[in-house]
């Protein structure tokens, strides 16, 4: 029987993911900053943080210690989102936006929001606008959801969520784009602002974007990972909020944030990230 007054410190598959990615971005800040450059130091800290949360969780097996180590990746995901405004940078000065409307052309001749610029209307702008926006509360409200609840459950959805998320920000900076609607915005015959809601966007992803964050689409695959994972787990959150995610994976090509390719990435990576979370739920119930 496994012994649990003597600490393992194994990591969960989410430390490994989200670990590597602050691994490899301190090391290649390194070589670009130096030891002492500001976002080497955060990353620095970032790492610090999650191997001294592993540690105290290991040597006091206490419920909160648990829960704070698990809560450490809603947090820094936040940190390390807007870190990369600057840390990015820092790293190269490369685009790869012309990579990427080119992946799409070869697959459909272009990039699906300059094919489709004459299907726009103020209607069809404000209702996807809308559901663009629902990406946030989505989000804010399955963490919260996990966080109360059981923390074998809690444990599963940040295991594949935390995955998800070390390799999606791996992907924004290796390669680091814009996305068409800055990069090819001379494409575009007209702006897509049509009234309050579409305009509370427009600002909203232009203040928040951290200017690289396209390569793979984290909106469809943090929205398709929760999607999934609650079909698994509570069949009525999913049915609730299809509609809405539907809504918010067409928005994501209509609103000119993202290349095809961005959202086949993003499906493959949240089809990797529940494998993730249903393998590790498995080898807990095979370990009883």
């Amino acid at each position: 029987m496994f012994d649990r007054s003597r600490p393992s410190y194994a990591l969960f598959q989410h430390e490994l993911f989200f670990g590597s990615y602050l691994l490899i971005t301190f090391l290649r800040l390194m070589f670009t900053q130096g030891l002492f450059g500001m976002d080497t130091l955060v990353y620095f800290i970032g790492l610090v943080f999650a191997l001294t949360l592993i540690y105290y969780e290991q040597r006091t097996h206490t419920s909160a210690a648990l829960r704070w180590r698990l809560l450490f990746y809603p947090i820094v995901m936040n940190v390390y989102f807007q870190q990369m405004r600057s840390a990015v940078p820092a790293i190269t000065p490369e685009r790869f936006d012309a990579n990427l409307r080119a992946i799409d052309r070869a697959l459909l001749g272009d990039t699906p929001s300059i094919l489709w610029q004459h299907l726009a209307n103020p209607a069809l702008t404000e209702i996807l606008s809308l559901c663009y926006l629902f990406f946030f509360p989505y989000l804010l409200l399955a963490v919260v959801v996990h966080f109360i609840g059981p923390i074998e459950r809690c444990k599963t959805f940040v295991v594949g969520l935390f995955s998800l998320y070390g390799i999606g920000f791996l992907g924004y900076t290796l390669v680091p784009a814009a996305g068409p609607y800055l990069a090819f915005n001379e494409a575009f015959d007209s702006s897509l602002i049509a009234g309050p809601v579409s305009k509370f966007n427009d600002e909203l992803v232009r203040m928040g974007s951290s200017g690289v964050d396209v390569f793979p689409s984290l909106h469809v695959a943090v929205s398709l990972f929760i999607l999934g994972f609650d079909f698994q787990h509570n069949k009525r959150r999913f049915w609730i909020f299809l509609i809405p995610c539907i809504g918010l994976w067409c928005s994501t090509l209509y609103l000119r944030y993202h290349y095809l390719i961005d959202v086949l990435c993003g499906i493959l990576l949240a089809s990797w990230a529940l494998w993730i979370a249903n393998r590790y739920e498995l080898s807990k119930e095979t370990a009883i």
